[in-house]
């Protein structure tokens, strides 16, 4: 893969925004799982920011062993820590298997409903 410039200027500004972390675990040279934590500001619940959880990858290899329960856990710590109201994560996979692995760190099905505009 080739990483051009406007790809080292996103990860540049990424790595700068004190609200935006890129959360992962290297194994054998490569990174095996992670995740995307957002920290976003808010005006209601008290002014307490709420966070948002997206891009969670475990390479299939390293799947069932912990990785993506780590990531997890790890970025629902940082949550926490920075006062947020909530935490949500949506997904596109409707596996029951992944389902059931959200559920089991604390995340329900059903709360909220999710409406997305994909633009091209």
């Amino acid at each position: 893969m080739i990483i051009d410039e406007r790809i080292k200027g996103i990860w540049k500004e990424i790595l700068e925004n004190p609200n935006h972390f890129c959360l992962g675990i290297e194994e054998d040279g490569m990174i095996i799982s992670s995740c995307m934590l957002i920290i976003i500001k808010n005006l209601t619940r008290n002014a307490r920011p709420f966070a948002l959880i997206e891009n969670v990858v475990t390479h299939e290899r390293y799947r069932k062993k912990g990785y993506g329960t780590a990531v997890l856990q790890k970025a629902i710590t940082i949550a926490k820590e920075k006062n947020c109201n909530k935490i949500m994560l949506m997904t596109s996979r409707k596996e029951e298997s992944t389902l059931k692995f959200y559920e089991k760190l604390g995340f329900k099905r059903g709360d909220k409903t999710a409406f997305i505009i994909r633009v091209e």
